[in-house]
């Protein structure tokens, strides 16, 4: 079935373009060709009423409307792929993701990802987000290790859906930047967008979503800071854009950091370490922890030793 959403306008997003605005959505996940296509089909609408123009500009409080039909792509077959379960039950699943595993198949990118061994191991899994992406609820970049959880079943993913947007899922994450932050704490808030002229970044900009980030040092090296953070929102590439648009950039990040990489890591520096949520069957608070993988506390080692 075609999926229906619909998003509220907030007044920080008032006056931004229709398409921009969908585009620089986390839950869509479309390139703003694709929903300019979806705009001019009449699949799209505000307050009900279809808009055909890609350039209206929204208001505060508008609810856009879109219908988004069923992705047809390959079939994506379950993989025998091994997964560090941390938790599994009849509604949800916790893995330890391991660094260099893409979540979801993509284009040209449709085996060894996450959900080829989530439908191997599963034979139930949530289908609100269709075939590419079952049971899905947050994601990790590829080279991102730690903890994710997936539903189960609809009712698991809508209940963990809402907790997400209504901030109350608990993510920390672990990483190492360049540089020495003077205080010990602080918060990032500043919105995140499409970056205006690469469609393939993100980037802090005026235009886009609010994004909250929470940081505080946990260790300090010389030119080095491992940082401890914690998510209040969620927007693509988050950390990644907010320590590097305050001057820590992270470390091995040769997309928002410096072009080269080091300690011979293969991506960025970045563990989700910690997380938290309501149980959406039995409602009690359930928290995991998951250690830094072997090639990152191996960086550490050699700091330390330094």
């Amino acid at each position: 079935m075609p999926a229906l959403m619909r998003f509220e306008v907030d007044e920080p997003e008032s006056g931004v373009r229709l398409d921009v605005y969908l585009a620089d959505s986390d839950d869509l996940d479309l390139t703003r060709s694709r929903i300019q296509k979806l705009i001019a089909e009449g699949c799209v609408t505000v307050n009900g009423q279809p808009v055909g123009r890609p350039s209206y500009r929204l208001k505060a409080g508008d609810v856009v409307a879109i219908v988004v039909p069923e992705p047809v792509a390959p079939r994506v077959e379950p993989e025998d792929i091994p997964l560090d379960v941390v938790c599994e039950d009849e509604a949800v699943l916790v893995i330890n993701k391991p660094r260099g595993m893409v979540v979801h198949p993509g284009a040209g990118n449709y085996t060894g990802t996450l959900v080829n061994a989530l439908l191997y191991h599963c034979k139930d899994l949530s289908g609100i987000n269709g075939v590419l992406r079952p049971g899905i609820v947050h994601r990790l970049d590829k080279d991102t290790s730690g903890l994710l959880m997936v539903a189960k079943t609809d009712r698991a993913h809508q209940f963990l859906a809402a907790e997400l947007k209504a901030r109350r899922i608990l993510r920390e994450y672990l990483a190492l930047v360049h540089g020495t932050p003077q205080k010990d704490a602080g918060t990032v808030d500043a919105p995140i967008g499409r970056h205006p002229r690469d469609r393939q970044r993100m980037a802090v900009t005026r235009q886009g979503r609010p994004a909250v980030t929470h940081w505080r040092v946990a260790q300090r090296y010389a030119g080095y800071t491992l940082l401890q953070l914690r998510l209040e929102t969620g927007r693509t590439h988050q950390i990644r854009v907010h320590m590097a648009y305050i001057g820590y950039p992270l470390v091995g990040d040769l997309k928002y950091g410096r072009a080269k990489a080091e300690f011979g890591l293969s991506g960025q520096f970045l563990h989700a370490g910690r997380l938290g949520f309501t149980h959406p069957a039995t409602h009690e608070f359930m928290e995991f922890a998951a250690g830094l993988p072997a090639e990152l506390a191996a960086v550490l080692e050699k700091l330390t030793a330094v």
